[in-house]
């Protein structure tokens, strides 16, 4: 399955690839230096902390390389009047009578805890396409779900959010 991305999101990541290639593999290398010039290895932690996190870095990079080089690209385009990427969504649970703002995602951003529900979550896959008023049932599989009302939807949200470092 290939991850799917906005132009945005691939952006970000190549901002941070360009920032861990330049500032941060210069540092880690420098550390690396420092703590070898320390003098006997087999018992050095500060080399072997330096290393590993040398090491932690060229593996994000790798990662980050892999995601956009996989990356399905998506448009962030919606009508005006309904929810689209980054649109934040204001929905009332009718269950609960309780009312939440969420914002659409894609699954690297996603962070339920922060309010940012990803397109493939049962809750963003109800919500994409519809509009302000539009009442849609979330199916969380076997016949199982709940309803919802979308109360209001802001397009001015943007993509502000910062990408979730791994």
């Amino acid at each position: 399955m290939h991850n799917q991305l906005t132009k945005s999101d691939i952006k970000k990541m190549e901002e941070e690839i360009e920032y861990r290639k330049l500032v941060v593999r210069k540092n880690a290398l420098e550390d690396v230096k420092e703590a070898r010039a320390q003098g006997d290895l087999s018992e050095n932690f500060e080399y072997y902390a330096a290393k590993r996190f040398k090491n932690k870095n060229e593996s994000r990079i790798r990662y980050l390389e892999r995601m956009i080089r996989t990356a399905e690209v998506i448009s962030d385009d919606s009508a005006e009047d309904e929810v689209g990427m980054n649109n934040r969504v204001e929905v009332y649970f009718e269950e609960d009578g309780e009312t939440e703002t969420y914002k659409i995602v894609t699954t690297v951003r996603q962070n339920s805890l922060q309010g940012l529900i990803s397109t493939e979550s049962p809750l963003g896959k109800a919500l994409l396409g519809r509009r302000k008023g539009e009442r849609t049932f979330v199916d969380m599989g076997g016949g199982n779900g709940y309803w919802v009302v979308i109360r209001s939807i802001d397009k001015s949200a943007g993509d502000d959010d910062e990408l979730r470092s791994f």
